[in-house]
């Protein structure tokens, strides 16, 4: 411990180490510019930081020939803490050394691998508390397995050793930036210096610096291989690391006033308290159900009615919710031909059906339309394999939409209401303690927050169980 806490006017930084190809993911672009859950990899990693109250300049360090992509991410998301955008090296160690001589003298400085995406904001506070105390500071966790070490030689196991002591690093590394440089600076002066981070650096040529260990997490995993994309992928999905900011009354009336909202399946349970809340915070809305309207979502001809009912009478359609959904049970031996096409056709081809219809509408407003799925998508349950196969095309259909409407200013995302009391889950399940159930108007509520937040390509997942838990032991089917 040799160094004060950083003055109010020196600036937090966060680095965000962005220079590497990616070619073990097998890609012709950067992976830390491969999509997951509606974003590039790295706009996940520069939203998190950029949201921290803690951070107060960002600096990105692309892979040369990508820097215009990060600038077009930057402009487009309104990330105004990025005050610069630099080329990084050919080493992790020489992209640092340029990064150090882009920063100010002595700021608190946190150095993050640009593809670990799902860092949380405790690490991030942790590390900068840290270096209050700290001169450096590294995240790592503890190893479930066994590690041995090697002889490369004869390709036998030398020694194993004590697993307690022994820990799997991360990222952010964190630091007085002086104190770095001074490493550094040290060793350019070894003809044989090699280093694979940058604690590695200040432990080899500053021993006398203590480096503090924040504990990390295991979801705040680089992605390295083709498969760390699918895992990243999912973890976004079942963990919901996005979430949408929260409103008081009078930003949900700022917000909502002057806006058209269509309610497909509109008549009960979420989607009638979609329509209420909404109308409550000064939203125009119109429903339609097969019970109300006879509007029939899985019908071309009844939603293209819809949309030109609605621009006829208020000249706009801002947002665009479908609930409907019907919930067959039985052994897909015994179920109908009937009753196959009637399910798959009203909770699969009608999301299909609504998102060409309405597109043209929500691209004129910048728009978003949102998507229902249930828990039952991670995992097709004996009894409802039409219900959660379609659900999971859904989610699917979400991602693939957020990817081709990027451009449109269109949003698209699904939520996934667990365990919520509606008539439809009554009816498949009966009478149910209200305790061990999501209110739906609580759902409804999130659902205007997705809305509202200008994110696309998520899959939002409300829940009262652990979100990893398995979902076959919920029972629960939204």
């Amino acid at each position: 411990m040799t160094q004060a806490p950083a003055g109010a006017g020196t600036p937090r930084v966060a680095v965000l180490l962005a220079g590497g190809v990616g070619t073990r993911v097998g890609l012709d672009i950067p992976k830390q510019l491969i999509k997951i859950a509606g974003k590039t990899i790295l706009e996940h990693t520069l939203a998190a930081f950029a949201a921290h109250p803690m951070v107060d300049e960002i600096l990105v360090m692309m892979a040369p020939g990508h820097l215009d992509a990060v600038r077009a991410m930057v402009r487009n998301g309104g990330y105004d803490k990025v005050t610069q955008i630099l080329e990084g090296a050919d080493t992790r160690n020489g992209t640092t050394l340029r990064a150090l001589g882009a920063l100010p003298d002595d700021c608190p400085v946190l150095f993050h691998d640009a593809v670990r995406p799902m860092v949380s904001e405790r690490i991030i506070t942790e590390c900068f508390r840290a270096l209050e105390r700290y001169d450096a500071v590294d995240v790592a966790i503890s190893s479930a397995d066994t590690i041995i070490e090697v002889d490369p030689a004869d390709n036998t196991i030398r020694a194993i050793p004590q697993r307690a002591n022994l820990r799997r690093g991360q990222t952010p590394q964190a630091f007085r930036a002086s104190v770095l440089r001074a490493a550094y600076a040290e060793a350019a002066e070894d003809p044989d210096f090699t280093a694979t981070d940058d604690c590695g650096v200040v432990l080899r040529y500053l021993p006398d610096v203590p480096i503090w260990v924040v504990a990390g997490e295991e979801r705040n995993m680089k992605v390295t291989d083709p498969i760390d994309v699918f895992l990243a992928d999912k973890l976004f999905q079942l963990t919901s690391s996005y979430r949408p900011e929260q409103h008081d009354a009078e930003e949900y009336r700022a917000a909502l006033d002057g806006r058209v909202l269509v309610v497909l399946g509109g008549s009960y349970g979420i989607g009638a308290d979609i329509a209420a809340f909404a109308r409550e915070h000064g939203a125009t809305v119109e429903t339609f159900s097969r019970s109300t309207t006879d509007t029939h979502v899985e019908r071309r001809s009844d939603l293209e009615a819809v949309a030109t009912q609605v621009t006829e009478r208020h000249g706009r359609i801002d947002f665009v919710v479908t609930t409907a959904g019907i919930l067959p049970r039985g052994s897909l031996l015994e179920t109908t031909e009937e009753t196959i096409y009637a399910a798959t056709e009203v909770n699969y081809l009608a999301p299909v059906f609504i998102a060409q219809v309405f597109f043209p509408h929500l691209q004129s407003t910048g728009g978003g339309l949102l998507l229902f799925t249930s828990s039952s998508y991670t995992r097709g349950r004996s009894g409802y394999s039409l219900y959660s196969s379609a659900k999971a095309a859904v989610v699917n259909l979400t991602q693939a939409l957020a990817d081709e409407w990027a451009e449109s200013g269109v949003t698209v995302n699904c939520v996934n209401p667990e365990r919520t009391g509606t008539p439809m889950r009554t009816k498949a399940f009966g009478e149910e303690p209200a305790d061990s159930l999501l209110d739906s108007r609580s759902v409804a509520k999130a659902s205007i927050d997705v809305l509202l937040s200008g994110g696309t390509g998520h899959v939002i997942d409300l829940r009262k169980l652990d979100p990893l838990a398995d979902p076959a032991d919920a029972d629960d089917l939204g």
